[in-house]
């Protein structure tokens, strides 16, 4: 094995983070006495350490139905022969914001025949599950067979510590290679000392030390150690065997320390009593390593083969010890090319030779230990959760790719398909007497974030887009809350400052002087869609006085986004006030700041305003393609043309938006997620201007296909309208909806559904002029 042996298959998935946040880590857990414990243990904390600003958990199982006193970080248990329990526990997860889960597999720690609970708790997850499997048999029985394979299957990815692991897997579980990543047994980052360093720690000053560590049990092949003693110590008279560890937990319950009894009477017998010391304690990393420290040799005397891994083994090795060991599987491929001795099974009388040879030629054991060493830097714990990291973000990458793939391909929207019903009950949820709520957890208000200025302008523009209709000209509700969002903005403008505040605290407290421009430019739009619109009198007279008061200032902003937002509300303006001609000259000035940065940025393979897609992205296009001026509409129809081919996913045709999690600059790679709704509805309006300014079918059909990312058509295959609530999620991760339904997200898909309601209705009735006219014309 070769130190490249720990190096996976290197992946680049644009657009993928590094490591999720929030992982949750299965198996058992300290105080429980048990190696898996003791290794989940070590990858939580490990993992809580080396990924910046993760929020790992623990859900652990019992073996016994009081459990144990846990650590704060176990935050589920359950008892591993309750099979509902583990249904609950999948339950808990999918209640939580978990993004990936890590099992822990060994047979014996969950229920039912050869551990099949556990399969029950795997079917039941929402979010993809990446398997460490601990044991991994040559000759397992039918339902062992079957259980790994299940787990395997339901597994996002599976991960293996040795080579011959993934050897297995591959031809005898029939996992694909693809599949499988190799990780160490991780390891602390231990520094390379002489043993007489902590050989006073234990009173053996002048000792040659051995030691073997782990649970007490009969398969450890102890016995054969100390039936090698008598040949060691009478080469070395200073020799001490340690034996370090607790007597397994569940051999105390039948026998008690028979067993441990019955190898010190054992070490009696031949004599060598006081050779042989026994350590009955379940040690802290912080002792074993002293322990490790002081070892001259580490023995692992194993009486068969069929031991996959083993992390007492590991720490020795990676600690830069000296190891002799019998050849089970993991020994014989970390110890090879002389990194350790291998001796037969059952023979004493070999591992006396290895021992004495190795306590004879100083020079080769330490050559040895410093090989170890070497090659045990790549099993250290930060090391190998980089590379689970790696695992974590793979698996939510290729279930997201899984859902792509899954989706099927089309070359046009199906005339079949048809719009939602508008429901609204989201927007009443988050409205109040003051505002809309900017923000939500899950479906409810997020009172404590308060309300901005941006939302507000975004839920005015809706009420005023939906009274025109007849469906809700006379809905009191609406025309209340038309009245609600205008009062926001006139309390929002600061008269002195010409612009707009942004944020409010929930107890209706400005938390700033002046927003953003953007914000500044969002409230002038639906300001001009108030003038433009509205058939209130008393709205038309103070939405003339804001506009008349903010619009000048629009200008002298440098954001090409309030610029547009500013267009878009002159072009809400003048459906009523044509000839306004402060407007028309304020108009003009903005179309040909974003001519200029056009013309600034623009090449053929990057025709756009700006060298970054970030947010909003459509506004800029749609900004110019409203200009009565045909060289400026070209240019805003290219930039959209340009604009929906980089967000068009190749293969499905579905609307793929520009991810806010590091945007799009040009000559870099593009983001993919995290997908905000307010891209797909910023498109569809842009789409439908564009169909409105040309005729051309396809800009409608385009406008159609991007809706429908909210209703599922999309990298994840899964929709972000909640039918249930009437709002729209957050946006998608990589693996998963946001399932917070804020503000912004749901006035953005009832903006789209609306305005594509409006177009359809303008549709029908121009079939139906039409085809009145050819009656007419062919009687």
């Amino acid at each position: 094995m070769q130190s490249s042996d720990y190096t996976n298959k290197p992946w680049d998935p644009t657009g993928a983070p590094a490591a999720p946040k929030n992982v949750a880590f299965i198996g058992d857990y300290l105080p429980r006495q048990c190696g898996i414990a003791t290794f989940t243990a070590d990858l939580y904390q490990s993992y809580a350490s080396f990924i910046p600003e993760s929020r790992p958990i623990v859900v652990s199982v019992n073996d016994t139905l009081e459990g144990y006193d846990y650590p704060s970080e176990v935050r589920y248990e359950f008892y591993q022969h309750d099979q509902d329990s583990y249904r609950k526990a999948a339950e808990f997860l999918n209640s939580k914001t978990t993004e990936v889960v890590c099992l822990q597999h060994e047979y014996g720690i969950f229920g039912g025949p050869a551990g099949s609970y556990i399969l029950t708790l795997l079917r039941n997850l929402n979010m993809p599950v990446v398997t460490t499997f601990h044991t991994i048999l040559q000759s397992p029985s039918e339902e062992q067979m079957l259980v790994l394979k299940s787990i395997a299957d339901l597994s996002a990815r599976v991960v293996c510590m040795s080579e011959r692991g993934r050897d297995f897997l591959i031809n005898i579980y029939d996992v694909p290679a693809e599949k499988i990543d190799l990780i160490p047994h991780g390891i602390p980052d231990h520094p390379f000392v002489d043993p007489h360093f902590y050989k006073d720690r234990f009173g053996m000053e002048s000792k040659c030390t051995l030691l073997t560590f782990g649970l007490l049990s009969p398969n450890k092949g102890i016995e054969n150690m100390i039936q090698a003693m008598p040949r060691i110590v009478e080469r070395f008279p200073d020799a001490v065997y340690m034996v370090l560890g607790a007597t397994h937990p569940h051999l105390i319950r039948h026998e008690g320390e028979a067993y441990r009894d019955k190898l010190k009477q054992m070490a009696e017998d031949l004599g060598v009593g006081d050779h042989v010391r026994f350590y009955n304690q379940f040690v802290e990393q912080h002792d074993l390593l002293e322990y490790l420290g002081a070892a001259d040799i580490y023995v692992t005397p194993y009486l068969n083969e069929a031991q996959i891994t083993s992390g007492t083994l590991s720490y020795a090795f990676g600690g830069g010890r000296a190891v002799v060991s019998t050849p089970y599987w993991h020994a014989s491929e970390l110890l090879a090319d002389g990194r350790g001795v291998l001796v037969p099974f059952n023979n004493s009388g070999a591992l006396a030779d290895a021992i004495i040879n190795l306590l004879t030629d100083s020079p080769m054991r330490h050559s040895m230990r410093k090989r170890a060493y070497l090659l045990g830097r790549e099993m250290t714990w930060e090391r190998v959760i980089g590379l689970y990291g790696d695992s974590f973000a793979r698996a939510r990458y290729e279930r997201m790719r899984a859902f792509t793939n899954q989706l099927p391909y089309e070359t046009s929207v199906s005339g079949s398909f048809q719009l939602p019903a508008l429901k609204l009950d989201h927007l009443f949820r988050l409205s109040d007497s003051t505002g809309i709520i900017q923000h939500a957890r899950y479906h409810l208000p997020f009172y404590e974030e308060g309300y901005c200025t941006d939302d507000v302008a975004r839920a005015l523009i809706l009420t005023l887009m939906l009274t025109q209709t007849d469906t809700y000209a006379n809905d009191t509700r609406l025309h209340q809350l038309t009245d609600t969002y205008s009062a926001f903005l006139n309390h929002a403008y600061n008269a002195d400052k010409q612009q707009f505040r942004n944020f409010m605290s929930y107890d209706r407290t400005w938390l700033e002087e002046v927003g953003s421009d953007d914000s500044s430019g969002r409230a002038i739009w639906a300001v001009g869609t108030c003038l433009g619109r509205s058939t209130n009198p008393n709205l038309t007279i103070w939405a003339m006085r804001i506009m008349e008061s903010a619009l000048p200032t629009i200008p002298a902003m440098t954001s090409p986004r309030a610029w547009a937002f500013a267009l878009l509300g002159i072009h809400e303006y003048q459906k009523r006030f044509r000839n306004d001609r402060l407007a028309k000259t304020i108009q003009q000035q903005l179309l040909d700041k974003l001519n200029r940065c056009f013309a600034a940025t623009a090449t053929d393979e990057w025709p756009w305003f700006e060298n970054t897609l970030s947010y909003d992205n459509a506004k800029l296009a749609h900004a110019l393609v409203l200009a009565d001026e045909p060289a400026l509409s070209d240019i805003g129809l290219k930039a959209l043309r340009w604009l929906v081919k980089v967000q068009t996913a190749p293969k499905t045709g579905h609307f793929q938006p520009i991810g806010s999690n590091g945007f799009y600059v040009k000559g870099e790679t593009r983001a993919y997620f995290d997908q905000q709704p307010l891209e797909s509805q910023s498109m569809v309006s842009a789409c439908l201007a564009a169909y409105r300014k040309t005729g051309d079918e396809m800009w409608y059909n385009r406008a159609l296909r991007i809706f429908r990312w909210f209703t599922g058509h999309n990298d994840l295959g899964l929709p972000l309208y909640d039918t249930r609530t009437g709002g729209c999620c957050d946006g998608l991760h990589t693996d998963r909806v946001n399932l917070n339904q804020g503000a912004e997200s749901t006035l953005s898909y009832l903006l789209a559904l609306a305005e594509l309601q409006a177009a359809g209705r303008q549709r029908a009735g121009a079939r139906q002029l039409d085809n009145s006219l050819t009656a007419l014309l062919n009687p």
